[in-house]
């Protein structure tokens, strides 16, 4: 064996080592949160400096509004964490309730249109919500205990598909009503989603594909500047300075930023050339502040992420947490693969933000407390709750042994 193929041996090794511990699929979902974070609010600060300053006099304002939303995330998080599974469960049918409860506001004269989507509801000192980012944390709860409830019925299609696609689908739909295609997209691919995991069969999930496909068209078909959009992905250059501006501004942020990038603080674009530049399109900036491997970075951490999701659903020994775990996956994940296509050009803009990167609180607020339930998942994994309590009794007597000093 050659010295190359001895060191790869000895890495896989160790990784297979590393991997098997009980707690290492808990702090890999703490780990690439942290980093996804810390990098989000890096860019947030960069990319919304000059909007900052020309709108408030202030190049920080963005971005501390940012850090507020993540302290506020990190403790829900903490909260979730450290949450017992049964009173998660608990909480599913009310949580779905009351964001049915919020999304119907937002169609009184409390409801806010901003960016011609009427999906926000003031809160105090110019913050907002957005009741349809937690739509997809509570309708990804209320189907993970249905379906562990349900368990030992599953393999009868109709025990599958009833009632998660009236009642799940509903909520998208007003989603849909708040002319906010973007987020029901990923409800929709959660639903999706979460009905294969449950072992849907093939010939209805195919329908159902299908059925989706057909109702996504009809939606783009009927909004004349979704029709612009979708175009305007396929040729952005027929219409550069409208439909296809947006693309074509953010292919110029890669183009500019190659391999290595400008460095961080030296985008152009954020000058006011991107729309969006600090919020959906703020991968944009990363390419050309920090190039090629800045964004493979970024990718990396997200693959990342879904791996561990999907292994925390296979390997956990509690039906809640499969199929929370798988829920919660599955809905980061193709919110990040839709948010990165549609950056790149490989997907027609639709508006959805880049989770724990893009500004936002709903959606930073609502992330964070999913990634929170993910590790309160992975702690179901075979060890993983009695090492995680062998650490924290560690942790607690160092506490006490340094305060006895």
């Amino acid at each position: 064996m050659s010295a190359t193929a001895s060191r790869r041996s000895s890495t896989l090794d160790t990784v297979r080592t590393l991997l098997e511990r009980p707690l290492a699929s808990y702090q890999l979902v703490l780990g690439t949160t942290g980093l996804l974070l810390g990098l989000g609010l890096i860019m947030v600060l960069s990319a919304s400096s000059v909007l900052a300053l020309r709108v408030y006099g202030n190049s920080f304002e963005i971005f501390g509004r940012q850090a507020v939303f993540a302290v506020i995330g990190v403790v829900a998080m903490v909260l979730a964490m450290r949450m017992p599974l049964e009173r998660v469960r608990q909480l599913a049918r009310p949580a779905l309730f009351g964001v049915v409860l919020l999304i119907a506001l937002t169609f009184t004269p409390l409801g806010m249109d901003i960016n011609g989507n009427r999906n926000w509801l003031p809160l105090f000192a110019g913050f907002n919500l957005q009741p349809s980012e937690f739509a997809k944390l509570a309708i990804v709860l209320w189907i993970a205990d249905l379906y562990s409830r349900r368990h030992k019925y599953l393999g009868t299609a109709r025990y599958v598909i009833t009632p998660v696609v009236p009642i799940a689908g509903a909520v998208a739909f007003l989603v849909v009503l708040q002319k906010d295609l973007g987020t029901a997209v990923i409800l929709f691919a959660a639903i999706a989603g979460m009905l294969w995991v449950a072992g849907l069969p093939v010939k209805p999930m195919l329908g159902f594909g299908a059925g989706l496909l057909v109702l996504l068209l009809f939606f783009v078909a009927t909004a004349q500047h979704r029709v612009e959009r979708f175009t305007s992905f396929l040729n952005p250059m027929a219409d550069p300075e409208q439909s296809g501006y947006q693309a074509i501004k953010a292919m110029m942020g890669f183009a500019r930023g190659g391999f290595w990038g400008l460095g961080l603080g030296s985008s152009r674009q954020k000058w006011g050339a991107l729309p969006e530049a600090h919020t959906d399109f703020i991968l944009a900036v990363i390419g050309e502040e920090l190039g090629l491997a800045g964004s493979l970075v970024v990718i990396a951490l997200f693959c990342l992420l879904a791996y561990t999701g999907f292994r925390i659903a296979h390997r956990s020994r509690d039906r809640f947490a499969r199929y929370l775990a798988a829920g919660i996956t599955i809905w980061i994940t193709t919110q990040a693969v839709i948010n990165i296509g549609m950056v790149l050009g490989l997907l027609p803009v639709i508006g959805v933000p880049l989770p724990l990167i893009s500004y936002g609180g709903s959606s930073m607020i609502a992330t964070l407390i999913a990634l929170g339930l993910l590790a309160n998942c992975a702690a179901t994994e075979p060890g993983a709750a009695r090492a995680l309590a062998t650490s924290r009794r560690a942790k607690a007597r160092k506490k006490q042994t340094k305060a006895g000093r």
